[in-house]
């Protein structure tokens, strides 16, 4: 490809010509790329497609998110043009920023997740009292998304780290709402501008891979005491394990500070679980191989949301000990050895006395 990353400005388009069609595009995320794509209310067959392969459904065409308690006075009757409350925003700022930000606008279409995707992040979600219907009709029959199952701005990374954002509405990327003042009909608190500019510029970021972004460097091991790894590691070895893990944050790689990375040796099952501990620039972990041999895998499996997948594994052999090292007398032992050494010195005894004991002649009778 000559390009990593897609927007999709375009909800109401049918296609787009060419070849470029929603298998290309699922095959472009199959690749890696990245997608930012809206909806509205008139949204597209292509659009809506895409959404289903990525574990999304978009309500039906004419319909809105509508919400009579938390709707902006510049709306025009309809109820369409809410204030989405920045609490509802997902609890990851690597993806949105932060939830220190005004209320954000937002008029467009609901959208509903696959709740048994686990790769599905809910990045804004709708209040208890908002409803996904056709504004101009009567509500008839149970709304396609009620309450918080409505979705305002979803994403999906996938896993092989590509990642796409689609957000229900157009406008909320617009010079109009980036500037609007913001104000709930029902009173409370004027704010000069929408937090939707904040809250666009992280997912921009975060979509197209300027945060959130981890690799692995400098990967080590070796006996405890020594520099270079071993052929073969042997059963109840010392080892030491080191690794550096960076992040791209503005444009360049640092080290990434985390808490909470684990190192794992896996035969089949992991038989050693414990934590890297930063070191300077390096995460290092230091732990006894178990005393089974056999083939293992030194592994990092860190997978957190808003981040990449990091995932390194590095097989290693484990063998026993050979005959020269093993102990020459075992402690638990010495009552076998003493039971040995006993019995030894019983039957040399009782060669002696065997041997050396002769019984006094009887006199001959008359």
């Amino acid at each position: 490809y000559l390009y990593k990353h897609l927007i999709l400005f375009s909800p109401s388009v049918e296609e787009f010509g060419g070849s470029l069609n929603v298998q290309a595009l699922v095959e472009f995320i199959d690749d890696g790329g990245n997608i930012l794509a809206v909806a509205s209310s008139s949204v597209g067959d292509v659009i809506r497609e895409l959404a289903n392969e990525c574990g999304f459904e978009i309500d039906e065409e004419g319909s809105a998110v509508i919400d009579h308690l938390n709707y902006d006075v510049s709306d025009e009757g309809k109820h369409t043009t809410i204030v989405a409350d920045p609490a509802t925003l997902l609890d990851a700022p690597t993806v949105i920023g932060t939830k220190n930000i005004p209320p954000i606008l937002f008029k467009g279409v609901g959208i509903v997740s696959d709740q048994e995707n686990p790769l599905v992040l809910e990045v804004l979600t709708a209040s208890s009292t908002a409803y996904s219907y056709s504004p101009d009709n009567k509500v008839t029959e149970y709304p396609h998304a009620v309450g918080k199952n409505t979705l305002l701005i979803s994403a999906l990374q996938a896993r092989n780290n590509a990642r796409v954002v689609f957000c229900g509405s157009l406008d909320f990327f617009s010079d109009k709402f980036f500037t609007s003042p913001v104000q709930k009909a029902h009173g409370g608190k004027r704010f000069e501008t929408s937090g939707n500019k904040q809250l666009a510029t992280a997912l921009s970021q975060w979509v197209f891979k300027e945060k959130g972004v981890l690799r692995a460097q400098t990967i080590k091991h070796h006996r405890k005491g020594e520099n270079s790894p071993p052929d073969a590691y042997t059963i109840m070895d010392d080892v030491v394990y080191s690794i550096e893990v960076e992040i791209f944050k503005d444009g360049k790689w640092e080290t990434f500070d985390a808490s909470d990375l684990q190192l794992e040796f896996v035969r089949i099952d992991p038989f050693v679980r414990t934590k890297l501990v930063k070191k300077g620039k390096k995460y290092v972990a230091d732990f006894r191989v178990p005393d089974v041999y056999g083939v293992y895998q030194f592994k990092v499996d860190y997978n957190r949301v808003g981040y990449t997948h990091l995932y390194t594994t590095t097989q290693v052999s484990v063998r026993p000990l050979q005959h020269t090292q093993y102990e020459r007398f075992i402690l638990s032992a010495y009552p076998y050895y003493l039971s040995a050494f006993s019995m030894m010195l019983g039957v040399f005894l009782l060669s002696c006395v065997f041997l050396h004991h002769k019984d006094s002649p009887k006199a001959k009778a008359d």
